[in-house]
Formats: structure tokens, sequence, C-alpha cells
């Protein structure tokens, strides 16, 4: 099967990210050739961490302001691991610095889960996602960087009870429950 061709591109709008109308064109299964258009939403990449103290069995989440609930009639207010933006530095590199600043944590040991699309439909971002452990040696406050307009309270709470905001619905994002998940099935049955 041959790969799709972008047979245009136009900018439609630039701020935090840029969104972008494209016209793809692709050979169907059947031999076909058909075209689509869709616009996407480019950001950059971004990582995530799970913040685990292993003494505790704790986990600590951040709860910020995202608009996208509000406008779906929703809870703006979500329970989420910290994460932010790559910008120009590496995976590692931005879940400590995301650590420290949201969270007031500085990380210890890292374990990469996955890289993933978190909606491979109408965005490039690809969200690297890692389990960290931490003390409270060197432990701050956090709460984000006033510059950002960040407002940010930091939730620390056992990690049973945060797998189990899953099914409850207390936890709709997406990126702590993949890396809740896999801190369960790491319990269950050893990786690697």
């Amino acid at each position: 099967m041959s790969l799709p061709r972008i047979l245009s591109s136009k900018p439609l709008v630039k701020a935090w990210g840029s969104l972008t109308e494209y016209v793809l064109e692709y050979r169907k299964a059947n031999g076909d050739i058909a075209h689509i258009n869709r616009e996407v939403y480019d950001r950059g990449h971004a990582a995530a961490v799970l913040l685990h103290n292993l003494e505790r069995d704790t986990v600590v989440l951040v709860k910020q302001l995202r608009p996208p609930p509000l406008i779906n009639g929703a809870d703006p207010y979500l329970l989420e691991a910290c994460a932010g933006a790559l910008d120009g530095d590496t995976p590692e590199g931005c879940v400590r610095r995301e650590a420290i600043e949201e969270a007031g944590i500085v990380v210890q040991d890292l374990t990469r889960v996955c890289a993933a699309y978190g909606n491979a439909a109408a965005m490039t971002e690809i969200v690297t996602l890692f389990i960290g452990s931490f003390t409270d040696e060197g432990r701050t406050a956090g709460g984000g960087l006033a510059q950002e307009g960040e407002d940010i309270e930091v939730v620390e709470l056992p990690f049973v009870r945060a797998f189990e905001l899953i099914a409850s619905g207390g936890i709709v994002d997406m990126k702590t429950i993949i890396l809740l998940q896999a801190m369960m099935i790491e319990r269950h049955v050893p990786i690697g």
C-alpha cells in the first residue's frame, strides 16, 4: 500500500499552537483514489510523569483549569499527572522540569512507559509517559509558574485511591489513566 500524499496545506490559525487545513490523497483498500480534508493542530510534543512515593505508596497529581472540559459543560479542574511541552528538552528533561514547577518534586528514578498520540485524528502531538519515584527530600510547594498563568493545586493520595478514581470518573485525563493503569499492571505482572 502506498503512503498518502499531502496535496496542499493552508494555515488557518497560529497562536499557542497552529491549526492547518490539509488535503490528502490516498489509495483505498479497493484501489480507488480518495481525497480527504482535515484540520490538524500542532503544538509540539510533550511528556508526562506519574510521581510515586514508594515508602507511602502514594501518587502526586496536579489539579488545574482546562478550558475544553468547561466548554463541554464538565468540571474544568482536572486531576492529572505532571506534564508539559518539551520546549526543546528531551522527554526526560521535560518531566523533571515539570515535576519541580508543578508539584515541587525532584524526580529520582524514571521509568519510560510509552510514547503515544493522544488524539491522532486531529493532533500531531506525541506524549512520552513516565513513572517517576520521589521522596520528600528537597520538596517544595510547587503550584506552577505564575508567568505562565498556572494556578496548580498539588494533590497526594494513595495509589489505590487514585486508581479507583478512573472508574468513578474522578480522573478523566487520558495520559493519567494510562500511567495509573501501567502502574497497576506492573504490580500484577512485572514488566522486563
